[in-house]
């Protein structure tokens, strides 16, 4: 058996089984939900999670505002200097938290929060300190869970840091991309490393008990030479975790990225290397390789899940514990309740019209089936495990679990016979040199995929 955060880098087998897919941050994913979705549906799922109290459960707040765009972003955000707009924000997320805590019942227990953006730092101190005062009126939080902030360097100060800790946060997320001026000019995204550097000094001064930062490689002006740079300085300030995430350019459908010249973006070979770079020295550094693009120190929660098999993984990414239920509130934001994904409406107004009337806002959602729920099991084993053992599935779901999956396995069978997958009768196991092929192997067991393309443009598999 290979060591979980093992990887090789070949590019013969990149360049025969890549392209594009899902990322799985769920099964179904969400291209497939329906817009004609019965938000009653929702609700019901809610009413019957007042009965699940002891099972875990996961809040999710989208925070959309931006005072600026950099211009590879594809999120769901709002540009705009006025911060008056956060106000009524507030107020519509409190609705929302009150429309749905009616249904499940007071002080149900979380365990992971997590506020996303946008930038979720738009928020002034005292907004927070609002939005904390509902949570905690309509929620338990546990006292060992997850939760955590995106952070933007730019204009959150080292005593901010100590602000959002006391409040009760206990991790965070920054955004870097690249030290390179000249890149960063040419996203609108203009930071100094020793800022950065500060701010994350200053959380682990006030005690948050991981750091992570966002690299992207793929970026207009970036080059082998220039992105090391970014790598070394990267490793010297020595986050827990690091996320490299490849460039996707959209601009059909990000229009912020129509700023972006095509001329000025790396080569793919460019971009090959710049990865295997980052690999490297990641790995000299003492970072284990997670899965996708992420990577961990070994002494970091999500590393330790890893190695003994508890890594999950939700909307929001890995998680070194099961979220359970997700309860998503804010535009756009996705929620996952017993047996049922539900989106949020995507623009402002929409959203405040809903939830002015008394409704939850959804816009659109998908009621899973037996059959999801036991690929969605095989998918999260692979992403997270880089491994599915037939016994384990089999008693799960009481299936067989090779006569279920035939058509799978044999369309995998290429992947192990180049090396980059292991195929026996009790699993399959995604060897060192496929694991950056992980969401090519997931496919074989998605069967939306099977029925005809959703419209969705995936971004790269590796």
């Amino acid at each position: 058996m290979q060591a979980i955060g093992e990887i090789e880098l070949d590019a013969a087998l990149i360049e025969r089984f890549g392209g594009r897919g899902p990322r799985y941050t769920s099964y179904p994913t969400a291209d497939r939900f329906v817009a004609g979705f019965d938000p009653a549906q929702y609700t019901q799922a809610l009413l019957e999670r007042a009965g699940r109290r002891l099972a875990p459960l996961g809040l999710y707040l989208h925070i959309p505002f931006c005072r600026s765009i950099c211009y590879y972003c594809g999120c769901n955000k709002i540009g705009t200097k006025h911060q008056g707009k956060s106000a009524q924000y507030i107020t519509a997320l409190q609705r929302e938290i009150e429309l749905v805590t009616t249904l499940i019942g007071r002080n149900q227990r979380i365990s992971h929060l997590h506020f996303g953006g946008g930038t979720p730092t738009f928020m002034l101190d005292e907004e927070f300190a609002q939005l904390f005062d509902t949570i905690s009126k309509r929620f338990e939080m546990a006292d060992d869970g997850e939760y955590s902030i995106e952070v933007d360097p730019r204009t959150v100060t080292p005593k901010r840091l100590w602000t959002l800790r006391a409040l009760g946060l206990n991790r965070i997320s920054l955004g870097i991309q690249d030290f390179d001026p000249e890149v960063q000019k040419a996203v609108n995204r203009v930071q100094s490393y020793e800022d950065t550097r500060a701010l994350i000094a200053a959380g682990r001064d006030a005690g948050f008990h991981s750091i992570n930062v966002d690299l992207i490689y793929g970026l207009p002006k970036q080059t082998v030479e220039g992105f090391e740079r970014t790598l070394a300085l990267t490793i010297d300030a020595a986050p827990d975790r690091v996320a490299l995430y490849h460039y996707a350019h959209l601009p059909h459908l990000f229009k912020p990225q129509r700023r972006i010249h095509d001329a000025d973006l790396p080569s793919a070979e460019v971009r090959s290397r710049i990865f295997d770079r980052a690999v490297q020295m990641f790995r000299a550094a003492g970072y284990v390789y997670l899965g996708l693009d992420h990577f961990a120190r070994a002494d970091d929660e999500l590393a330790v899940a890893q190695r003994e098999g508890r890594l999950h993984r939700n909307f929001q990414g890995y998680c070194s514990h099961d979220a359970g239920d997700l309860i998503a509130v804010g535009v756009s934001s996705i929620s996952a309740v017993g047996s049922v994904f539900a989106q949020n409406e995507k623009s402002l107004e929409a959203y405040y019209a809903r939830l002015m009337q008394g409704e939850l806002p959804i816009a659109r959602g998908l009621s899973l089936g037996y059959d999801d729920f036991v690929r969605a099991d095989v998918i999260k084993s692979l992403m997270c495990n880089f491994r599915v053992w037939w016994p384990e599935i089999e008693a799960r779901h009481g299936i067989q679990a090779t006569r279920y999956f035939a058509d799978a396995i044999t369309e995998l069978g290429p992947m192990n016979d180049a090396g980059a997958i292991s195929i026996t009768d009790k699993g399959i196991e995604v060897l060192p040199k496929g694991r950056l092929l992980v969401r090519a192997v997931a496919m074989a067991f998605d069967r939306y995929l099977k029925h005809g393309p959703s419209g969705a443009t995936y971004s790269k598999i590796a």
